[in-house]
């Protein structure tokens, strides 16, 4: 049950123990290209969409066991349901009904994991709620670094999606599903991904408008391996990118994108290695990690960015 209450203005969600807001916060801050939401002062502000109403939200942190959200611009909803709705998606993006301590007590046995949980105590898996998000950063994240594909989110919202004005800033809302089905690659030319890139997004787009994929359909798969299986079978989605929406926004803690560049760095980090990690030696080195190699992946990555 996530427990919550109002006062005056804002809503107090209480936060899990442990959870760290500071520690999260930071993990916002990993590039200043970032577009979906604003950090001041360890204040997050963004756009959400709750029962097709955009509410402007300001996520702070109301002592060490609550946060606090002020809905601002006119947006706050009047019903009890939407206050609920609030809640729920603040709950998800931030991971709140994952237990960590089972994750700590295996991470403290682990000579890789010991330093990364201590350095990053608090973290949680910070997500992507929506699918068609989740798999277009999936997607312009392949095979390019991770500030260029900050620059491609950046372009590919400020020209698809729509915003919010307050206080003369745009508070951007990623661009619909329903939209962007409508397209041809060509409507996507001037932003600088690659044209099978904008041919899969448009794909992914034309799944979710026909019906065909959705976040619900995929939460009532069998397990891991069925879901990574439905998502394969899309077209622009191997299975990196299938096993990172599985993460962030499937919220499956077995997820593991064994292949990626980035673990493969952070390990060879961490342990201090002349040369990178081979796929065995992962396996190896993942072996205690079963049913927690999601954090696992998701605390290494932060070692890097």
């Amino acid at each position: 049950m996530r427990s919550w209450k109002e006062s005056k203005n804002c809503i107090f969600i209480k936060a899990p123990e442990p959870f760290n807001f500071k520690v999260n916060v930071d993990y916002f801050l990993r590039d200043p290209n970032e577009c979906m939401y604003e950090i001041e002062e360890n204040t997050i502000t963004r756009v959400i969409e709750i029962n097709h109403l955009r509410t402007l939200i300001q996520i702070s942190e109301a002592g060490s066991d609550y946060l606090a959200v002020e809905c601002l611009a006119g947006t706050k909803p009047e019903s009890f349901e939407d206050k609920e709705t609030i809640v729920n998606y603040i709950c998800e993006w931030f991971d709140f009904d994952t237990d960590l301590l089972p994750f700590y007590e295996m991470g403290r046995r682990d000579l890789l994991l010991q330093p990364v949980i201590e350095r990053f105590y608090g973290l949680r898996i910070m997500g992507l709620n929506d699918l068609f998000e989740a798999l277009c950063w999936g997607i312009l994240g392949q095979q390019i670094n991770l500030k260029f594909a900050y620059t491609l989110k950046r372009q590919f919202v400020e020209k698809f999606g729509e915003h919010l004005d307050y206080n003369g800033k745009n508070y951007w809302i990623f661009p619909l599903y329903e939209k962007i089905s409508k397209l041809t690659a060509e409507d996507m030319a001037d932003i600088k991904m690659t044209k099978r890139k904008r041919e899969y997004i448009i794909g992914v787009a034309k799944l979710m408008a026909n019906g065909d994929l959705s976040k619900e359909n995929l939460l009532h798969v069998d397990d891991l391996k069925q879901a990574e299986k439905e998502l394969i079978r899309i077209r622009g989605i191997g299975p990196w990118t299938a096993n990172y929406v599985l993460m962030r926004c499937l919220r499956y803690p077995d997820a593991f994108p064994i292949d990626d560049v980035g673990l493969i760095n952070a390990i060879q980090f961490v342990k201090g290695m002349e040369r990178k990690p081979t796929k065995a030696e992962i396996r190896e080195l993942s072996a205690a990690w079963s049913t927690w190699e999601a954090y696992a992946t998701f605390y290494l990555w932060r070692m890097l960015y």
